[in-house]
């Protein structure tokens, strides 16, 4: 039965590895965390990073009162933290990209509560990246069997894009796995924006310039900041134009001005803004996050319509500023086949289920079956459909990606 969970007990301390003693706290703050040990652990990744979470909890976006209540489980040694798995107790399904709405309506029309439920995941980012925070697998098995532990008081557990091996492990432990696609590009060491276009076949490249010829002609230009090249009053427009992306889909934003202000001051190193401009005037903005390997899109808005200017803000100035750096993975956010055709390939994404109820779990078990057949048909389909000249030399494969096969995405 995949739903099976160890018998672990409540977090505590235990023996560890040549009998030191190793401490399992669940914690609802990091205030109480020393930061420079939390970032040890996230190898870089910034929206791991103790300030990007402490943020998103001190500002309110990601709080109790909003539906995310922390319950991060730490690991500690002699009183060091050396693991971590970032847990939210959740009422709802909102901010997560991987959809569980019909499960809670299935459960809902059994005459059973659905919510709370345990997520593991970073909120409002749908970003691949290590989620069980540990050096050895040990430490990750650990901290998987306290959460399944504490899932035994809920409807469920769930770990949202993980890596592949972190699936993996979390799949040995009990959870079923899910698949999902993302559209990745992979930079194949062009050196400039021209070189990259000459890879894409003769209707994607005349395409992509015919759309970059008509922003230009309109009298657009564009800044692109870094750091602290942005200002406050960068911040106060991208927040107007975030807000009415929200808007204009009629949906509450997750996120506000302080967390972003607070986000540009303790990352700012991290941060890339893009402004698009009329005549000395900002009309659109889109905010990425990157670290020295990849950029990820994560959020854009405009206060007016013009043809082509998303893809300019979003992509195009994005994919220059990461071929000039040298970047060599651009997330471009979730969902979006419109990406394909801008030399984004299919991406495998993951995610790990754990449902108490034993008739539930079989139930999502053999849905998740025949999903991923189906995930296996549409990614056969979209490898078919390469924007490259050369699939077998397209960027994701001279990247190391491999003959695309996929991996893992924000709300661009």
């Amino acid at each position: 039965m995949k739903n099976s969970s160890s018998s672990a007990g409540p977090p505590r301390t235990e023996a560890g590895s040549g009998g030191t003693p190793v401490d399992i706290r669940v914690v609802e703050s990091l205030a109480g965390i020393p930061g420079d040990q939390w970032n040890a652990l996230t190898d870089g990744q910034p929206f791991l990073r103790h300030e990007f979470l402490h943020a998103l909890h001190q500002t309110g976006c990601a709080s109790e009162k909003s539906g995310w209540l922390p319950q991060y489980v730490t690991l500690w040694r002699d009183g060091r933290l050396e693991g971590a798995l970032p847990l939210y107790l959740k009422t709802h399904s909102y901010g997560e990209y991987v959809f569980d709405w019909a499960w809670a309506d299935a459960y809902q029309r059994h005459g059973l509560a659905y919510y709370p439920k345990l997520l593991c995941a970073v909120p409002f980012s749908p970003v691949s990246g290590p989620r069980v925070l540990a050096a050895t697998a040990a430490d990750r098995a650990r901290l998987i069997r306290s959460a399944l532990t504490i899932a035994e008081s809920v409807s469920s557990l769930h770990v949202l894009f993980p890596p592949q091996s972190e699936a993996t492990e979390l799949e040995g432990a009990g959870l079923m796995l899910r698949q999902g696609v993302q559209f990745h590009w992979r930079n194949a060491a062009y050196r400039h924006f021209e070189e990259f276009l000459g890879a894409l076949s003769h209707d994607k490249r005349k395409k992509i310039r015919q759309e970059r010829r008509k922003v230009a002609a309109s009298g657009v230009t564009f800044r692109r900041l870094a750091g602290g090249e942005i200002t406050a009053a960068d911040w106060r427009f991208f927040i107007r134009c975030y807000n009415t992306t929200y808007r204009a889909h009629h949906s509450t934003p997750y996120l506000n001005l302080p967390f972003f202000e607070r986000l540009g001051d303790a990352l700012g190193e991290n941060v890339l803004m893009i402004i698009a401009e009329m005549e000395g005037r900002p009309v659109a903005s889109a905010l990425n996050l990157f670290d020295r390997k990849t950029l990820w899109g994560r959020y854009w808005g405009a206060i007016g319509y013009l043809p082509g200017l998303h893809f300019e803000t979003c992509y195009y100035q994005a994919l220059e500023f990461c071929i000039e750096r040298g970047i060599e993975t651009f997330e471009g956010g979730a969902q979006g086949e419109h990406k394909l055709s801008r030399g984004f390939l299919p991406s495998r994404t993951w995610s790990a289920h754990w449902l108490k109820h034993d008739r539930f779990a079989d139930a999502v078990e053999q849905f998740l079956q025949r999903e991923a057949s189906g995930i296996g048909r549409y990614l056969d389909e979209l490898n078919e459909r390469t924007p490259f000249k050369h699939p077998g030399n397209s960027a994701a494969a001279a990247a190391g990606a491999g003959p695309v096969t996929l991996d893992p995405d924000p709300a661009t």
